[in-house]
């Protein structure tokens, strides 16, 4: 697989390719209109796709790719460690409450990028199996 030998020729481990390297990547066009509408001053559209491409990869897209590994006999499941729960947990809890009042200003948007290079480099230095 190409992961595999991303992994053995840049020292990455598989986590922080899938949790921080490829979501980035794959959702590059929502990141891209979302900068742009923010750039318009119309936040309200940003912060919806932004929260509507999130919600469309966990509701969706991630069931999905179950019930895909299912028909072709990969496993795949939604089992994740302690420590990738916890980080998900708080992250949510986080931007839910950033986003809640409907509104937006520079620091809420400083504070999510600080928690994202949190995370990020928490996966980095996260030992892996």
């Amino acid at each position: 697989g190409s992961i595999e030998g991303i992994v053995e020729s840049s020292g990455l481990s598989k986590t922080f390719i899938g949790i921080v390297l490829l979501p980035v990547i794959g959702n590059a066009a929502e990141f891209t209109t979302s900068i742009n509408a923010a750039a318009r001053n119309k936040m309200d559209f940003a912060v919806k796709i932004a929260a509507g491409s999130s919600m469309q990869i966990a509701l969706f897209i991630t069931p999905s790719l179950v019930l895909f590994g299912w028909i072709i006999g990969q496993d795949f499941t939604l089992h994740f460690q302690l420590f990738e729960t916890v980080v998900f947990f708080i992250s949510v809890l986080i931007t839910n409450y950033l986003i809640l009042d409907g509104k937006s200003n520079w620091l809420e948007g400083a504070m999510l990028l600080a928690t994202y290079a949190i995370i990020s480099l928490s996966f980095f230095h996260y030992p892996t199996k």
